[in-house]
């Protein structure tokens, strides 16, 4: 597969930043293939947030380049095709959400872009079924739950047809079934329709569900692979604050021990097949 994004020695510091303030990205090289499934996973302030907006054009690079499908993205002229490329999500769904009704609201974002009626209509519904909100169309999106919100979220990106979804955060104020209808629905967009998945998280279960994964701490890419060769470097990830899925961190406590278990095992029930060989 092809590149969709494509960062090389990227480098960002705020306009207003002091001297003696770090860059927030530094030197970051990173290709993401079209149709994968990527997770981005740091603490606060590790620049993932700053990096999903540098992908969107919300931010342009301060050092190096990125380019979206092949567009520079600190051009100017390359702007609204690179939006119409990738969509985001944000973490409040309430922030995105402009109509009183559910289509009315998917159906901004495709109008805005000059869209013919008869096309919104058609995109508007197909993008509603997609998430499982088509029955909830006429319903006013203040009414719904926070998973039901940001499905409707979602589906306003659906309807622009983006080639890429970032996701920034948008799980962080959802309750448990609001979390795992968000994902759901992103793992479905991205097996059933090939559309790019890029996931900011600050949350090991849900990082673990990507196909890969990419860890930031101080504004550098700190380690990159399947979620399952990242969460085994335990010490790596903890010297930078982070933790690891209790899967692993159980099994790497085993192995400190002596036991010989491998660590790539980070499902629960992975880890429970391990521990059930283990007192066999």
């Amino acid at each position: 597969m092809s590149a969709i994004i494509k960062a090389e020695h990227l480098g960002f510091s705020y306009p207003d930043a002091t001297p003696d303030q770090p860059p927030v990205l530094t030197d970051v090289n990173l290709e993401i293939e079209a149709g994968s499934f990527v997770a981005i996973l740091g603490h606060n302030g590790s620049g993932k947030s700053t990096l999903a907006k540098h992908i969107n054009a919300l931010l342009t690079p301060t050092q190096g380049k990125l380019w979206v499908d092949g567009l520079d993205t600190s051009l100017p002229e390359n702007l609204l095709p690179i939006r119409e490329k990738v969509g985001m999500v944000f973490q409040n769904p309430d922030n995105q959400i402009v109509a009183s009704v559910v289509e009315e609201d998917v159906a901004f974002g495709p109008e805005n872009m000059g869209v013919p009626p008869k096309e919104i209509r058609e995109r508007v519904d197909r993008a509603l079924k997609m998430v499982g909100m088509y029955d909830l169309r006429e319903h006013s999106p203040h009414l719904l739950s926070g998973g039901q919100k940001q499905r409707v979220a979602i589906a306003g990106i659906i309807a622009m047809m983006p080639q890429c979804i970032i996701l920034d955060e948008a799980t962080a104020m959802l309750d448990p079934i609001g979390r795992r209808e968000t994902l759901d629905t992103i793992r479905m967009l991205n097996r059933d329709y090939g559309i790019t998945v890029i996931l900011i998280t600050h949350h090991m279960d849900e990082a673990a569900q990507a196909q890969r994964l990419i860890v930031m701490s101080q504004g550098q890419v700190l380690a990159d692979g399947t979620p399952q060769a990242v969460f085994q470097q335990v010490e790596k990830l903890r010297s930078a604050g982070l933790a690891v899925p209790e899967t692993t961190a159980l099994l790497y406590e085993l192995k400190q021990e002596g036991f010989s278990v491998p660590l790539d095992a980070i499902s629960d029930a992975d880890c429970a097949a391990v521990l059930a060989e283990l007192l066999d």
